[in-house]
């Protein structure tokens, strides 16, 4: 592959948008490469994206096209992406070096949430101004594939907040161990951590889903042993987020449903501009584009969501049933 050593000064792309749209084209360059795991590699930027846990940035190559990208870490003063060789222009940036330039636009879209909904609806009713009463007390953040960086993201950013580490569930799922991501990142932080295999080569033998059920299992338990009154509906775990395939996050979804627990995940659509002008990444039947009213969608949203699970789009607009 021919190096992309497209210096910022006299690209012709960076006319491609005005100079005063929100989310300007920015040549930047590739500081490190890691190889995460047999299909993905994580490429490093030293930019201040200033975006939060969920939200994505667009990724252009000259001659080849854009497409967006999940964000998988953003530290501050640079951020990575996690990539793995799929279409033209993830395949196009796995060949690219450290020292090349690609297109970066963003951060786009919505951020996932740590605010408990119900405590938010009680300090409403009773004016309580409080914002931090309204701080979820105990999560489960369940990744697959890219899903993992995000959700490591939201843990951080989490105990950054305030939240107990050992309040924190981070489940990490990969059909086998050469597969998985990013599943030692929360290592020394207090998080618990749950890893799973579907074939049983690292970790716990099964699909995340399992590892979920057992952790309410078990926190429903905890509370049956701590609470006299024994409330049928009080359950430790006060909301579920999810990144990863879409069946996996509607089966994520369903035990949410199922538990009567919060939840948010991340539902991405084929997008072809990232800021709601082609609406290619619109949702049936509510019509909803996933670049801004996304991909982060809530619990009573997903329900409204009827291609949820079922069925994405292409770049045509063809149904794809999964």
């Amino acid at each position: 592959m021919k190096q992309m050593n497209y210096k910022k000064k006299g690209c012709k792309c960076i006319g491609a948008l005005q100079l005063d749209d929100p989310f300007p084209m920015r040549m930047l360059k590739i500081e490190k490469i890691v190889q995460e795991n047999s299909n993905v590699k994580n490429f490093f930027f030293n930019h201040k994206l200033n975006s939060k846990p969920g939200q994505f940035v667009m990724i252009w190559l000259p001659d080849c096209g854009e497409k967006p990208m999940s964000i998988a870490q953003d530290f501050g003063e640079g951020f990575s992406l996690a990539i793995a060789a799929i279409g033209k222009v993830s395949s196009t940036i796995c060949c690219a070096k450290v020292g090349d330039y690609v297109g970066i636009r963003g951060p786009l879209g919505t951020c996932f949430s740590l605010a408990d909904t119900n405590k938010k609806i009680e300090n409403k009713n009773n004016n309580q101004k409080n914002k931090d009463v309204n701080l979820v007390k105990s999560i489960a953040l369940v990744g697959g594939g890219y899903g993992a960086g995000p959700m490591a993201s939201l843990a951080e950013l989490a105990i950054k907040k305030g939240l107990k580490p050992e309040n924190i569930h981070y489940i990490v799922g990969a059909r086998t161990k050469d597969l998985l991501l990013f599943h030692k990142r929360l290592e020394g932080t207090g998080v618990n951590i749950h890893v799973t295999t579907d074939d049983g080569s690292y970790g716990i033998k099964g699909r995340v889903t399992g590892a979920l059920n057992n952790i309410i299992k078990e926190s429903k338990d905890n509370i049956k042993k701590n609470d006299k009154n024994k409330t049928k509906d009080k359950n430790k775990i006060d909301k579920i987020y999810t990144v990863g395939p879409e069946l996996m996050m509607k089966a994520v979804y369903d035990v949410a449903v199922r538990e009567n627990i919060d939840c948010e995940i991340s539902l991405e659509r084929y997008s072809k501009c990232g800021i709601g002008v082609c609406g290619s990444c619109a949702v049936d039947p509510t019509g909803e584009r996933m670049c801004i009213e996304g991909p982060i969608i809530g619990k009573e949203k997903i329900a409204k969501i009827t291609e949820f699970g079922r069925y994405h789009r292409d770049a045509s607009g063809n149904k794809i049933r999964y």
